[in-house]
């Protein structure tokens, strides 16, 4: 815990809040030094940019991942950042230190942007799209609102789960079996890490592609 203006608030939080800051500053100082040809730095950057819009190409389309592109690609990275900074050497070390995804209050805050940002695109099409897309048909009303609210708990409950699960069996084994285990299980979440983040900026997708699709 720390106390924050007043405020008292998790680790996780301020973790959270570092990695958007140092995100923010990393992007503007990067982009402000791009050049036509560019250096190793900038290729391993295009390469990252490029990686992800085709990911993002392959569920949304073209024209959809050129509107989308800013939001999802920065939920991607937030997340994969999140999730390997506990690999960072020394990082358990410090006070109050924890995982920002393996906290119920920072999956629920990625999922409700993935709600607000749902009804915006999907609002963004007209009034009649967004009414029509819980009315038809008009007997399945309620479960289409109440599926519209199952999405992003099912999103920060199945991110929470995972991370928080991986982390405490890592330190349980690391416990229990100080040399040999522990390693296998770093290296197998180094993937597992990339899967949950691959996952989470998916099924974003898919739900934002489904309430945009037109007929």
């Amino acid at each position: 815990m720390f106390d924050v203006f007043g405020i008292t608030v998790t680790g996780e939080i301020v973790t959270m809040w570092a990695i958007i800051a140092v995100i923010t500053v990393f992007s503007l100082v990067m982009t402000r030094r791009f050049k036509e040809r560019p250096g190793r730095i900038q290729n391993i950057l295009e390469s990252g940019v490029e990686y992800i819009e085709n990911f993002l190409r392959d569920i949304l389309g073209k024209q959809k991942t050129e509107q989308y592109f800013a939001f999802f690609g920065t939920m991607f990275i937030f997340i994969m950042v999140s999730n390997y900074l506990g690999f960072l050497p020394g990082a358990n070390l410090i006070p109050g230190f924890n995982v920002p995804t393996s906290s119920l209050s920072v999956t629920i805050g990625l999922s409700v942007c993935t709600f607000f940002a749902l009804q915006y695109y999907s609002a963004r099409l007209g009034f009649r799209h967004y009414i029509k897309r819980f009315v038809k048909p008009v007997y399945l009303l309620p479960l289409l609102l109440l599926d519209e609210i199952i999405k992003p708990v099912s999103l920060s409950l199945r991110l929470y789960g995972n991370i928080y699960g991986e982390e405490s069996v890592t330190s349980q084994l690391y416990e229990i079996f100080p040399i040999g285990v522990p390693v296998i299980m770093m290296l197998l979440s180094l993937l597992f890490c990339y899967i949950q983040a691959v996952v989470f900026t998916m099924l974003s997708a898919i739900y934002i592609d489904e309430a945009t699709a037109t007929d």
